[in-house]
């Protein structure tokens, strides 16, 4: 309860610094309290979700000095590879602030080399503590993945490589009926496959082991604005 009433006070303080035109000095030293921990970082995103999809947003306008104040650090608490999709803010969708989130973007959420040199950064030197890997509803790039062999020879070469990094798992579910279930499965599988990929770098996995932090998937539902979490070992199961 102390903590929770010294979070609240430094807040207000952010809040009336802000408001007060102080300086970007002064701003930046009256950030929101650090996430520490691997869990705080996953419960501050599960609450942040809450509160969007609520419609009860926290996140304040931003005053120049508050922006400026990003010059002098940055201390983002969770890395979040998501998809390029115009539909799927990271920032948005946790409410969170700037500074608060490391958010890589690519179509599909892969998993290659230069995602993983982002990520590597962000635990590395910014000392996030959580990643995660986040698919969503309706997933353009996962439903090319399930296309026809014809379909797919007609995209660019660029293209068939995001393609190509998905197909696998897409190959490998189970007969679905329904299209939205078949979707939504070949999503959080792509996403569990990804998860399971990112464990593999030795930089995460160090990392991981040390436990500092926590690798973990999640799935965005574009119609209710909920962010279904992937955290135990039984639900980022992948064969």
């Amino acid at each position: 309860m102390m903590t929770d009433f010294a979070d609240e006070n430094k807040d207000r303080q952010l809040l009336d610094a802000i408001r007060g035109r102080a300086s970007m000095e002064d701003i930046a030293n009256l950030r929101s309290p650090e996430v520490s921990t691997p869990a705080a970082a996953i419960e501050a995103l599960k609450l942040g979700n809450e509160r969007f999809f609520s419609g009860e947003t926290q996140r304040t306008v931003v005053s120049v000095n508050q922006r400026r104040s990003q010059i002098i650090s940055q201390t983002p608490f969770s890395v979040i590879l998501g998809c390029s999709d115009s539909r799927v803010p990271p920032q948005m969708i946790f409410d969170c602030n700037l500074g608060d989130l490391f958010v890589v973007r690519v179509a599909g959420q892969i998993v290659d080399q230069a995602t993983q040199g982002s990520i590597e950064y962000a635990i590395s030197h910014l000392k996030c503590k959580l990643i995660v890997v986040m698919g969503h509803e309706g997933c353009g790039a996962v439903k090319a993945a399930l296309a026809s062999d014809e379909q797919i020879a007609k995209e660019s070469a660029n293209i068939r490589y995001l393609i190509d990094q998905i197909r696998p798992v897409c190959q490998r579910l189970p007969a679905i009926r329904d299209e939205k279930a078949r979707m939504r499965e070949a999503v959080t599988q792509h996403v569990r496959a990804q998860v399971a990929l990112l464990r593999q770098n030795p930089v995460v996995a160090a990392y991981e082991a040390a436990g500092t932090i926590a690798v973990i998937g999640a799935y965005y539902e574009i119609g209710s604005g909920a962010v279904d979490f992937f955290v135990t070992p039984d639900e980022l199961a992948f064969d």
